[in-house]
């Protein structure tokens, strides 16, 4: 069998292709492909609340291609889901009616609350110490999705409209950071040793910058000094001369800050990266879906 998860983020967009693996008794899966489009929908969505034409038209292309990619890989079933450049967008709803005529591709635009819990379902804490204390921090382009784990059990969790385009675009405000950092501090105080679990494209590209050895922490004072080093950079150079990718060049100081200043006010000294992010919990939840 063979699944498709579609992520419609507020940077990019992705299709991962995986295969799923059945043992006795356990089911996973192997990702087979993975395609990224750096549609940045949020410059639209944030500034205009209206996803323009001319992105109108390259998603919808863009969803062509993957369907037709699904077709050639014989997928035999897939979820897609889009967040929060197309909540706040306010064709949204029409634009994924266009996608459904043109492409054949079914599309749900999520809460943050639900982003959050397919995120989780990745079991990106399948290898972490269930009886210790853990947030967990999934930074989009549009938003942060905070969850507060202790013994394996979820505390609570919420969406703030605090990410990496919106940052770019001056469309975060000094009201939702400072929502964002007291919800961190009260819900934080009471949990003594409380470590990170970071998830999305720009802390797997900063753990990958770290040279972190696997399955090792990325501490706050490493993630500060990465922060520092890259800032140092004009935007230009750190794309010609750190090589980083030009839709992740300029994305990448903002998930900084937007990672230290949470770590700072949860007072948490490491954050685990297991280099997953959404389109890994939608396949997780597919698995769930038909064969559990």
């Amino acid at each position: 069998m063979r699944y498709a998860a579609i992520d419609i983020g507020s940077n990019a967009v992705r299709l991962l292709i995986a295969d799923i693996i059945q043992n006795t008794g356990s089911v996973s899966f192997k990702k087979n492909t993975l395609i990224r489009v750096p549609l940045r929908l949020g410059d639209d969505a944030f500034i205009q609340q209206h996803i323009s034409e001319k992105k109108a038209t390259e998603l919808v292309k863009s969803m062509v291609a993957f369907r037709n990619l699904m077709d050639v890989y014989k997928v035999t079933d897939y979820l897609a889901f889009a967040t929060s450049a197309m909540r706040e967008a306010k064709n949204g709803e029409e634009v994924v009616k266009l996608i459904k005529e043109e492409a054949n591709i079914d599309i749900e635009i999520v809460h943050g609350s639900k982003e959050a819990s397919i995120i989780y379902a990745s079991h990106a804490d399948q290898n972490i110490d269930k009886s210790k204390n853990y947030l967990y921090i999934d930074v989009g382009g549009g938003s942060t999705e905070l969850s507060l784990f202790s013994a394996g059990e979820m505390i609570v969790s919420r969406s703030f409209n605090i990410g990496t385009i919106r940052i770019l675009d001056n469309q975060d405000t000094e009201e939702t950071w400072n929502e964002m950092k007291d919800f961190v501090r009260d819900n934080t105080r009471n949990f003594k040793q409380l470590s990170g679990i970071g998830t999305g494209g720009n802390i797997n590209k900063l753990f990958r910058l770290s040279e972190e050895k696997e399955d090792m922490p990325l501490t706050f004072a490493k993630l500060r000094s990465l922060y520092t080093y890259l800032s140092s950079f004009s935007l230009k150079d750190r794309i010609n001369v750190l090589g980083l990718n030009q839709d992740r060049a300029d994305v990448i100081i903002p998930a900084c800050e937007i990672y230290l200043t949470l770590m700072k006010n949860a007072n948490i000294k490491n954050i685990y990266v297991p280099r997953v992010g959404l389109v890994d919990g939608i396949i997780q939840t597919l698995i769930e879906k038909n064969l559990q």
